[in-house]
């Protein structure tokens, strides 16, 4: 026998938590769309916030829900539809981990530790990106989401809590 409550972490699937994963999937698109340059040449991004916090207190099914629904706007921009897998792997394997016992962070890196053949098999082979754009990239999301898991691990308590 299944338990669906599994891959909600034991949330309850109601009204109060359909609204909270339709805005943690709404909530990384406009994340998305602030990125703060470094003097070191990358650019910290925001977006896993709302896709770790979505894995975290509502479990594989919110975070890639999160992670796929809040790409749609950077896919578009970017004219890459990959971002939309990507993310969306990421959402559910750092729930996944995190459903294991794993730590936030070290959830977040698990998750991202998926993302990362499919990250460099698309750029690369599909989206023809140099490799020298890709490792930045990788330098710049392996930064941001250790930036992002804690804070997203510490906010996913208080809701889940309000979630019930």
């Amino acid at each position: 026998m299944f338990d669906e409550r599994a891959l909600t972490l034991g949330v309850k699937v109601n009204e109060k938590s359909i609204v909270t994963l339709v805005i943690l999937m709404l909530l990384p698109n406009l994340l998305g769309a602030i990125h703060l340059s470094t003097p070191w040449g990358f650019k910290i991004h925001f977006f896993q916030y709302a896709i770790f916090l979505a894995a975290f207190a509502l479990g594989p099914i919110g975070g890639l829900l999160s992670g796929f629904a809040g790409s749609l706007h950077a896919a578009y921009v970017m004219t890459n539809p990959y971002i939309l897998v990507g993310n969306a792997l990421l959402g559910f394997f750092t729930g996944y981990f995190f459903g294991r016992g794993h730590t936030y962070l070290r959830s977040a890196l698990l998750g991202f530790g998926v993302q990362i053949p499919w990250l460099v098999a698309t750029d690369y082979f599909l989206m023809n990106l140099p490799v020298s754009f890709i490792g930045g990239l990788l330098f710049a999301l392996t930064l941001t989401n250790v930036l992002w898991a804690v804070p997203a691990g510490m906010s996913a308590g208080p809701l889940k809590r309000y979630l019930g």
